[in-house]
């Protein structure tokens, strides 16, 4: 952590976003470059603009999506959805959504692989017959590309105790394994994507940077902050820092030192609610939208949409005053400049 944090020392003070590597974008014969997505799916011109819709309502994915369209008055580049265990994805709704002729959306399937089997274990190939049999599912059925992400937040589940197969280590292998035994499979569509808590408490862990499984096997890094009480804009909500930390810089500023040729997804961000402040989701929505442009590493903001969130409201429309301002932040030009590839 001290090496990482020096390497913060020359960008924490900084806004500005580190060069990331982009596939030349294609160019029209008569002009300038079209924008275009990478084989990594990084969009050569603004961010992907995404949601995970209405979550904890029970909604089918697919009346969850197109009513949060609806309410946002805006599509979505991203669907963001969550599966477990044996479950196999995408889904034919999935499906569905990502190959809709009028709107392609890009997925990104949010995988926690298991629940009874440790990370260790994972890692050794306990469920090697549930990777296999997935990635013959993904041969199959879903060439496309597409966002994947392992066991998200893993820093709240890890057991730093010897022997637990919960070490941030553990975590590290099993992500490594099941990349390489799907793309030993015939998995190459697979966009990996590293999804961090981003809170200072855990980045300040003896153990954290032993999270991260390899350069190889991760494409996009990502972090899954919320807007609570320590939270007043955009600014402090991706580069949140707390009093008890203070050689912690900012997840951004660590990302951009740690991962400087890498784009960064904010795969979930929501704000709460605050019964004191009516006016906060308002103000909240028009800072991001003032500032996301200061943050060019971040290639990808998907919202996290509840209302029943487990630490609140996060539904962007609990009053008519944010609803206009998040509409305004998912019609923004910067969102609507690079066009999802079509399947």
């Amino acid at each position: 952590m001290a090496a990482t944090m020096a390497a913060c020392s020359t960008v924490a003070g900084s806004n500005a976003g580190a060069s990331i590597a982009v596939e030349e974008p294609a160019r029209d014969v008569a002009g300038p470059p079209a924008c275009t997505a990478t084989s990594k799916l990084i969009p050569s011109c603004g961010a992907w603009w995404g949601i995970a819709p209405e979550i904890f309502t029970g909604a089918p994915v697919e009346e969850a999506l197109r009513g949060a369209e609806s309410r946002m008055d805006a599509g979505a580049d991203v669907l963001h959805v969550y599966h477990r265990g044996s479950e196999l994805f995408p889904t034919e709704a999935e499906i569905r959504l990502a190959r809709d002729p009028a709107r392609p959306r890009l997925l990104l399937i949010n995988w926690k692989p298991s629940f009874d089997h440790t990370w260790a274990e994972i890692a050794d190939g306990a469920l090697d017959a549930r990777i296999d049999r997935l990635a013959g599912y993904l041969r199959r059925t879903f060439p496309e590309r597409f966002f994947l992400t392992l066991h998200h937040e893993p820093e709240n589940d890890v057991d730093a105790s010897s022997g637990s197969g919960m070490q941030a280590t553990d975590y590290a292998a099993m992500f490594r394994h099941i990349v390489v035994r799907l793309r030993e499979r015939g998995v190459k569509n697979a966009v990996m994507v590293m999804t961090y808590m981003g809170a200072p408490n855990w980045a300040a862990k003896s153990w954290f940077e032993d999270l991260y499984p390899g350069d190889d096997v991760v494409d996009w890094v990502a972090m899954d902050p919320y807007a609570d009480h320590r939270v007043d804009d955009f600014e402090s909500l991706v580069n949140k820092t707390r009093k008890e930390y203070p050689d912690w810089p900012g997840f951004y500023r660590w990302m951009q030192a740690r991962f400087p040729g890498k784009p960064v997804m904010v795969a979930e961000w929501g704000a709460f609610s605050r019964p004191l402040d009516r006016s906060f989701k308002r103000a909240f929505f028009e800072s991001v939208r003032r500032q996301i442009k200061r943050y060019p590493q971040i290639k990808a903001l998907i919202y996290f949409d509840s209302p029943q969130a487990p630490r609140g409201d996060t539904s962007f429309d609990s009053d008519e005053a944010a609803d206009r301002a998040f509409t305004a932040l998912a019609r923004d030009p910067y969102f609507r400049a690079t066009p999802v590839p079509r399947p």
